[in-house]
């Protein structure tokens, strides 16, 4: 059954496209849109922000409890934005603002991508969306304090 269904997906989509191989252009794009998402967040960029993400993205944390249950953290694209229109990291001290992006991996549409915050480290799935690169998922990580 699953055999058919891909087989029939591929049919319809025309044949599996061929591979892209990644560009200057798209390692720029990349990096922009990371940097659109952390500078937005620590300059109070509502439109940077926005322009970064994806409408359903899902941003997420694992949170333990002291029983050592884990939970999900969910924010959306709409409130990540309305929390940069709230000052976001803007009342963070630049001194403690990092903005240190890595491309772990492009293959053809996808990407992921590395961003040391300094307090946290968020690690971006980035999809060519419509002709330009925009962030679909977020999983980030709160560095223990000092």
């Amino acid at each position: 059954m699953r055999f058919a269904t891909l087989a029939a997906w591929t049919a319809m989509l025309g044949g599996v496209p061929a591979a892209r191989a990644q560009t200057a252009a798209d390692t720029a794009a990349i990096r922009a849109t990371a940097l659109d998402y952390i500078e937005g967040w620590w300059t109070g960029d509502a439109l940077r922000m926005e322009r970064a993400l994806h409408g359903k993205l899902a941003k997420r944390m694992v949170v333990t409890d002291t029983s050592g249950h884990s939970r999900l953290v969910d924010m959306t694209a709409l409130e990540l934005v309305q929390n940069v229109r709230a000052g976001g990291g803007t009342r963070t001290p630049k001194s403690d603002q990092r903005s240190d992006v890595t491309i772990l991996d492009v293959f053809r549409n996808a990407a992921i991508v590395k961003i040391d915050a300094g307090s946290w480290i968020d690690y971006l799935q980035e999809a060519r969306w419509n002709g330009r690169w925009v962030i679909v998922n977020v999983l980030w990580e709160l560095r223990p304090r000092q």
